[in-house]
């Protein structure tokens, strides 16, 4: 049987915010097996300057993170969609082991198969330090 990810491309507005609150939810639960299925198996991810390929990497590259990025919390906003690609816009927050809270600010581009996996994804993120107080997720 052929793996798929609902909702499917062509994206409507309503599918595309859809999609987003689904990978939202699934980062946010911070386990990579989960987050892993909504992308193909041959999935392309260029992550600030790390590259990434195939589902395998991705869960490696996700275990990894969650590990120095403590308390995760995310939020994603729909920028654009057409056919079968979505522009994203998000935040986060996290701590690092010494305490020190961050929130980064990014852009994704994702690409999804006719299966409604993700193909590609290609994220800009840049991480400004501030204080506990200061956090907003």
């Amino acid at each position: 049987m052929t793996e798929q990810k609902l909702p499917l491309p062509p994206f409507t507005e309503e599918t595309a915010k859809q999609k987003i609150q689904m990978a939202e939810d699934a980062w946010n639960s911070k386990d990579p097996v989960k987050v892993s299925k909504a992308y193909s198996i041959d999935t392309e991810w260029r992550n600030r300057s790390e590259f990434i390929n195939g589902r395998e990497e991705v869960q490696q590259f996700l275990e990894n993170k969650w590990s120095t990025e403590l308390d995760y919390k995310l939020k994603k906003e729909l920028w654009a969609y057409t056919d079968n690609r979505i522009a994203v816009r998000f935040e986060y927050e996290y701590r690092n082991e010494q305490n020190q809270w961050f929130r980064a600010y990014g852009n994704e581009n994702w690409e999804f198969d006719e299966n409604g996996l993700m193909k590609k994804r290609f994220a800009s993120i840049n991480d400004v330090s501030i204080e506990a107080s200061d956090r907003k997720l």
